[in-house]
């Protein structure tokens, strides 16, 4: 979703009007109103430590690519369909923490990596990439730290920038519309949403601009007028939905590790959640990211019933994940 901040985009905007009402201290007998002392720290030490996070990685991160790529391949993921690759990869990330924001980092746009938190987003970006490294290499890879790190890279760019090219903040797929577009260009996605039926979406796309506050890197101009360039292109463009009312008719049709991402009713925006397609006992689950369960998970409820029940989330967009060619690197 845009910025990766919150897929409920009132409650970012919630959020930041309630941060100016914490960590104020309150004025000791004798100090005049407002008064702090300078030498102690009221904010949020996670907050804080986060934003220094390296965004190349940490060990911890490089160990995760490495063990799961290990993995993979020693089951064989590698020769298994696309979907049924990432449905596989997608549950082995079962637990891991949801947290928000984890691109929102200080400094200028850069590719970040972190496979020890996630939102909905970056857990379908991960697996997607891990599901290509696998496909592209060979074990003999993970002899080399740095042409394992270089090839994650490139891949995880490729799935997160226009064009697979880091190039300022605007470069970024904030969009799940603009996401899809994209990755479909390169040949690794095909939406589905229509041929299973789905309606067209005529709302406009302009949350972001709409909404620049929320977003530090919209005080820069030129980054904003970037965006709001894109969400005019975006809002011209066909899409579609499946209604949350005909998600049990096509649910027949969608696959394990299918890409399903939640319509959005908050104006402005296209898409609220996204997940993977699990089937469980017959039943279509989502395998994803909750703000609500705080680590990755499948859905106890059946995917129909979770849309049905969330307020701000009216349908769905399938995503099928493409088989390419496994030229092997390097």
């Amino acid at each position: 979703m845009p910025n990766r901040q919150s897929l409920l985009a009132p409650l970012v905007l919630g959020a930041l009007v309630l941060s100016g009402c914490q960590g104020a201290k309150a004025p000791s007998s004798g100090e005049p109103d407002g008064a702090r002392d300078p030498e102690v720290w009221e904010g949020d030490p996670a907050a804080a430590i986060r934003l220094l996070r390296p965004k190349e990685g940490t060990p911890e991160d490089w160990a995760i690519v490495r063990a799961k790529a290990s993995w993979a391949w020693e089951v064989g993921l590698d020769s298994l369909p696309m979907g049924e690759s990432m449905a596989r990869l997608g549950l082995s990330f079962v637990g891991t923490r949801y947290v928000p924001g984890t691109l929102e980092l200080s400094g200028p746009e850069e590719l970040v990596v972190n496979l020890q938190e996630m939102d909905c987003v970056t857990f379908v970006e991960n697996t997607l990439a891990l599901a290509h490294f696998i496909r592209l290499a060979r074990p003999e890879i993970l002899d080399s730290e740095q042409r394992t790190q270089t090839l994650f890279r490139q891949l995880l760019t490729r799935v997160r920038y226009r064009g697979g090219l880091v190039d300022g903040y605007p470069s970024r797929l904030h969009y799940f519309t603009d996401w899809i577009l994209d990755n479909e260009a390169k040949g690794w996605l095909r939406e589905i949403t229509a041929d299973l039926g789905g309606v067209e979406d005529t709302r406009a796309l302009d949350f972001m601009s709409q909404h620049p506050e929320a977003y530090r890197q919209l005080t820069n101009p030129l980054d904003l007028q970037a965006i709001q360039e894109r969400e005019s292109y975006l809002s011209g463009l066909t899409r579609y939905r499946i209604p949350e009312e005909a998600i049990p008719a096509v649910s027949t049709w969608i696959e394990d590790g299918d890409i399903i991402a939640a319509t959005s009713t908050v104006e402005g925006l296209d898409v609220a959640h996204t997940g993977l397609a699990i089937w469980r006992n017959g039943r279509l689950h989502l395998l994803h990211a909750p703000l609500v369960g705080e680590v990755v998970e499948v859905s106890v409820m059946p995917l129909a019933d979770r849309v049905s029940r969330i307020g701000n989330q009216d349908g769905i967009r399938v995503v099928r994940p493409q088989e390419v060619e496994a030229h092997r690197w390097p």
